[in-house]
């Protein structure tokens, strides 16, 4: 949904972040980022991949429509830039396709690198062909009309985590989350030096080593009350 803005705007100017710090957050992936990120940022599991591999990061370009109408959609087309993620969202809850191949076609001559929208998609077996990322709350078939305004570049809420325009949306089979711009540069350092850490302790369990020692987690078992035992008393 959308948060309470007093009339209907399409902004057409926004912030962007620096494509090197997009490159980044997309190489390390939406759990790596969450995490460095200090666990912030991530959009409800209601929002799914809609295919398999496909893994962007980029600036939000924000949409709220009406649910059943994407007229403001179309409109949105006008202000992406090259790089963009768009973020739709309805001011009530919609599973209503409101999204299929041609605007995936509008969108790619445009730069659009994916969409994330907390409503429905349909054509969906077109756009996997296309090769142009979705990520839906649904896949339904119901279409829409153009008829009732809305709003583009404007905060909104998607999944129960609010969005703002020019936020860095990082996507991918693990689902979707929006950070700060301002927040970039620190996440991607955060994140480096977690991989880091991921691949010391991978090649530890990878020789054998167990997680209950690699992570010393036998006292906290004791402490707990867990018992190792050969058998039930």
């Amino acid at each position: 949904m959308s948060i309470t803005v007093a009339g209907h705007y399409v902004v057409r100017q926004v912030e962007r972040a620096d494509p090197a710090v997009l490159t980044e957050l997309r190489g390390a992936g939406v759990a790596t980022v969450h995490e460095a990120a200090g666990r912030i940022g991530l959009l409800g599991p209601s929002i799914r991949a809609r295919q398999d591999g496909a893994a962007v990061a980029g600036s939000a370009i924000t949409v709220s429509c009406q649910p059943g109408d994407n007229l403001m959609i179309h409109a949105a087309v006008e202000v992406c830039r090259p790089g963009d993620v768009l973020v739709v969202t309805t001011t009530s809850p919609s599973t209503d396709g409101m999204f299929g191949d041609l605007l995936a076609t509008s969108l790619i001559a445009h730069g659009v690198v994916g969409l994330v929208i907390d409503a429905g998609v349909r054509d969906i077996a077109t756009l996997r062909e296309m090769g142009f990322p979705v990520w839906s709350r649904a896949v339904h078939a119901q279409g829409t009309v153009k008829a009732s305004p809305g709003s583009v570049n404007v905060p909104v809420v998607a999944a129960g985590q609010i969005v703002r325009p020019g936020d860095i949306i990082v996507a991918d089979d693990d689902g979707v989350v929006a950070l700060p711009i301002a927040l970039g540069p620190e996440v991607v350092a955060a994140a480096g030096k977690r991989l880091d850490n991921e691949a010391a302790k991978r090649e530890q369990l990878a020789g054998g080593v167990l997680g209950v020692d690699m992570y010393n987690l036998r006292p906290l078992l004791d402490k707990l009350g867990v018992q190792y035992v050969d058998e039930l008393p």
